[in-house]
């Protein structure tokens, strides 16, 4: 079972699409906390919906129950937070909503996991697929579309 991930920043509409494209991307998974902003460009939700269906028959749902809280995300975004703890506070947070129980394994498979850091390496989304994975006994494959 494969889960995919990607952030939209520093891509163009083109290089993002072309991504899920060749990937085996069923369905997008938005796990962002505001999916609306006007910084999001193309990946505003009611154009990230529409542009997925047309340009590659791809699925939209969005999750909050992946994404952080907004105190959480205020701190280490605004507030110039530091990972590792916000890390451990998502771990926790993610824990705590048991999302390996409330999320099922078929919505995940050949899906990809959206938010907006261009890169995994201090992003949530990282965090969940790790998260789903680990606690779903290893069974979960992890590709990041760069």
């Amino acid at each position: 079972m494969t889960v995919y991930t990607i952030g939209f920043t520093k891509k163009n509409a083109q290089r993002f699409f072309d991504l899920l494209r060749g990937s085996r991307t069923r369905r997008l998974i938005d796990v962002r906390l505001n999916n609306v902003s006007q910084l999001a460009g193309f990946a505003k939700r009611d154009d990230l919906k529409f542009f997925l269906h047309e340009i590659g028959d791809i699925d939209y749902l969005h999750l909050p129950l992946l994404a952080p809280t907004q105190e959480m995300l205020d701190e280490y975004k605004k507030g110039g937070g530091d990972w590792d703890h916000y890390e451990r506070r998502f771990l926790d947070l993610m824990e705590s909503r048991s999302i390996e129980d409330e999320v099922s394994r078929d919505l995940v498979e050949d899906s990809c996991l959206l938010c907006s850091e261009d890169k995994p390496h201090h992003c949530h989304r990282r965090l969940v697929a790790e998260y789903l994975r680990d606690r779903w006994g290893g069974a979960l494959s992890i590709e990041h579309l760069a």
